[in-house]
């Protein structure tokens, strides 16, 4: 899915486990001088199921791997970061291509395997660690309705933030005002409709409960942030947006990731 170009930023020394599947992408990237990565075992929280392993993300600072780090975080199950270089055009390296053939962040590897697209990580993250409460349990009517808003912010919000960043992605070097015009209503529409809905049934998307949904928000209204109308700027989204950046998830991811703007 889309990301934000933000500036990669080494985070660390590039360290690997011996019998890391992914040894032979992290070594490519880093001879390249494209990639580092720094890693994250926490310690099991009480949401860690024991005997999960350990999940390696390919990340960039603030692009759409953010929620996937933050969902991790959540988790509190032991994971390893491999900084993707951006600027350095390591998402082009035929060895992370391997990995992931679009050339885009994020990539988890779960149990050897690499997977990818942002809003299905996180689905899958919620499924595997129910006990960290990043989405409702299945059969509920709560599982529905955040199953239609991760789909709903994934089909509308990031498709459209990938046009409104890679104009190239419309056939041109820029957009024309009457583009930027169109995408800039398309996006601040959403605002609107999702503002009207935490208003309402508020302060979360699920209502009184936090949920990974909200994560999943969050890093889209931050993309936001040099747009001519941020969507802070909207009172219900604002409200979500602190309530989001005061979790532990969301602080330690900054400062893992090095993150400074909001």
């Amino acid at each position: 899915m889309p990301c934000v170009p933000l500036r990669a930023t080494r985070l660390g020394n590039p360290v690997c486990p011996a019998k890391c599947p992914t040894d032979k992408v992290t070594r490519r990237l880093r001879d390249h001088g494209e990639g580092g990565n720094v890693t994250a075992r926490r310690a099991p929280s009480p949401t860690y199921r024991q005997g999960t392993s350990m999940y390696t993300l390919y990340y960039s600072p603030g692009t759409a791997s953010m929620v996937v780090h933050l969902a991790l975080l959540e988790t509190g199950a032991p994971h390893e970061l491999k900084l993707v270089d951006i600027d350095a055009q390591a998402q082009r390296d035929p060895a992370y291509l391997a990995l992931n053939p679009r050339g885009v962040v994020p990539t988890l590897v779960v149990d050897g395997k690499p997977y990818a697209e942002s809003a299905a990580l996180l689905m899958l993250l919620a499924e595997r660690h129910p006990e960290a409460k990043l989405a409702p349990p299945p059969g509920t009517p709560g599982r529905a309705a955040w199953l239609q808003w991760i789909v709903y912010l994934s089909n509308t919000l990031m498709s459209t933030y990938r046009l409104w960043f890679y104009p190239s992605e419309l056939g041109g070097e820029r957009h024309t005002p009457e583009v930027r015009a169109a995408l800039r209503h398309k996006i601040e529409a959403v605002w609107e409709l999702l503002d009207a809905h935490l208003a309402a049934h508020g302060p979360y998307l699920l209502g009184a409960e936090f949920s990974g949904a909200d994560l999943l928000l969050t890093m889209l209204m931050r993309w936001s942030r040099n747009m001519p109308r941020p969507a802070t700027e909207w009172p219900a989204l604002r409200q979500l947006a602190d309530l989001v950046r005061a979790r532990p998830s969301w602080k330690r991811l900054y400062e893992v990731e090095g993150l400074g703007e909001w």
